[in-house]
């Protein structure tokens, strides 16, 4: 028996290849499928189940392709219906993997057809579980994401959650290997812990959902209690993975079409669509297409892109570095935004070759800002709830960069102002969207909160 994890931290995901005698299983993927066929290929064997463990919403899977690639059949728990052919699973039905098997255990509470899969080894032990959003380390998935108006609230999913665990995962042996859908930096949970695999036993010690004193009251306040809102994208992703999308290979077949410059700028004029930076931040910061946005490829860039661009149908053409056009459509895609429509070939500099606009961001170091200080200018910080309120500068303005949208109105239009995250990624992204909407009057500060507690900058 192999059990492999493939996590992908960019969406602090993991995906699952269970292999035994020559069958395999796949659980969770990804929108690429080439990592699955490679290892089934490596290991002359076929894959024969793709097990989900729920409608995922901060990812699109890979299950409807990986499918028809191989013949696979799509295996959901009850309540599942989706509009492509699948096996709806009974709670306990067991499915043979070769020398193993796994058991379907309807597990709901995350969502109404969540189901984690017990796999057993050769011997029939209880060998691991894989608990999707029902159970992460540390803590379990949030329950607002298939509440229904007026029918199902989330009070009403926690406290099916709290069955599901107490009744279906707790009395498992405390042996069991756990392997979560996500760890930290997921936006389907709130206190994720870094690790990406642990026994169930550990964490029924250190998870605080799974105290063995804890009421189904305390339960549902303490799961529920400073939830953020979920991304705008999510609801979007649950529709494709609920009811299809295009194929792979004809996404990133449209997504990496080289265009000249004069092609790129007439598609951007006549499609509206978002001219999207993914260099690095430094690279934009010197020079970038006006009214670009940016969101690096090398830092929580599919995330990012879900959160602040919102609808998977908008159109996106890419300025990004010489070799990197496919991996950046392709993690476009795993969040859905498959209307990528080409890639700007030569990048900026055939832009400035060829006599194009080129705007820039003024970025300044921490020592700059410390003097502006004592004229008291305008400040505002880009970081998460928790950063902010764990230390912050005593005059700057909480504007969370996942939530920009609702402060536009709030930056200063015709006088100067300082932008900062924590190290200078977050910031580099909210003042490309600032500048995006004509407000060009924004300073980010190189090197974030860090840089500022460095230069000695008095913080609250």
């Amino acid at each position: 028996m192999k059990v492999e994890q493939i996590y992908t931290g960019c969406l602090s995901q993991g995906a699952y290849y269970i292999e035994s005698n020559g069958e395999a299983a796949i659980i969770d993927p990804l929108r690429e499928t080439k990592p699955y066929l490679e290892r089934a290929k490596n290991d002359n064997a076929k894959i024969k189940y793709i097990f989900e463990t729920h409608f995922h919403a901060d990812f699109v899977s890979g299950h409807i392709t990986l499918a028809r690639q191989t013949g696979a059949s799509i295996v959901y728990g009850p309540h599942a219906n989706p509009s492509f052919e699948t096996i709806l699973a009974k709670d306990g039905e067991t499915f043979k993997i070769g020398n193993v098997s796994i058991t379907a255990i309807h597990t709901p509470g995350h969502t109404m057809e969540s189901t984690t899969y017990l796999l057993k080894d050769e011997n029939g032990k209880d060998y691991a579980i894989f608990s999707g959003d029902t159970l992460f380390l540390g803590d379990v998935g949030r329950p607002d994401l298939a509440q229904k108006a007026n029918e199902v609230t989330q009070e009403d999913l926690a406290g099916i959650l709290f069955d599901s665990l107490r009744k279906k995962i707790m009395p498992l042996a405390d042996d069991v290997i756990v392997y979560p859908a996500h760890g930290a930096g997921s936006a389907c949970g709130k206190n994720m812990m870094k690790e990406t695999v642990d026994t169930l036993g550990n964490q029924k010690k250190m998870n605080y959902a799974l105290r063995a004193d804890m009421t189904r009251d305390e339960f549902i306040k303490e799961v529920t209690d400073g939830l953020a809102p979920p991304p705008l994208y999510f609801p979007m992703n649950v529709k494709m993975n609920r009811e299809g999308y295009t194929d792979f290979d004809e996404v990133i077949s449209q997504g990496t079409r080289s265009l000249d410059t004069e092609t790129f700028e007439r598609i951007a004029n006549e499609t509206e669509a978002i001219i999207l930076d993914v260099r690095s931040q430094t690279e934009f910061i010197d020079g970038h297409i006006p009214r670009s946005i940016f969101i690096g490829l090398d830092g929580g860039f599919a995330p990012w892109v879900g959160a602040l661009l919102a609808d998977v149908e908008q159109k996106i053409l890419l300025v990004v570095s010489p070799g990197r056009e496919e991996e950046a459509v392709t993690r476009l895609s795993r969040v859905g935004f498959d209307k990528t429509l080409g890639y700007l070939c030569g990048g900026i500099e055939a832009w400035k070759q060829a006599g194009k606009e080129i705007d820039a961001l003024e970025s300044v170091d921490a020592e700059i800002l410390k003097n502006e200080l004592e004229n008291n200018v305008p400040v505002f910080d880009v970081r998460n709830d928790g950063e902010f309120f764990g230390a912050h500068l005593p005059t700057a303005k909480h504007t969370p960069l996942g939530f920009l949208n609702d402060y536009v109105n709030q930056f200063p239009e015709n006088e100067k102002f300082y932008l900062h995250c924590a190290g200078g990624y977050r910031s580099v992204i909210a003042a490309s969207i600032l500048k995006s909407r004509g407000i060009h009057n924004v300073i980010d500060v190189a090197g974030g909160f860090a840089a500022i507690k460095n230069a000695g900058i008095s913080v609250v």
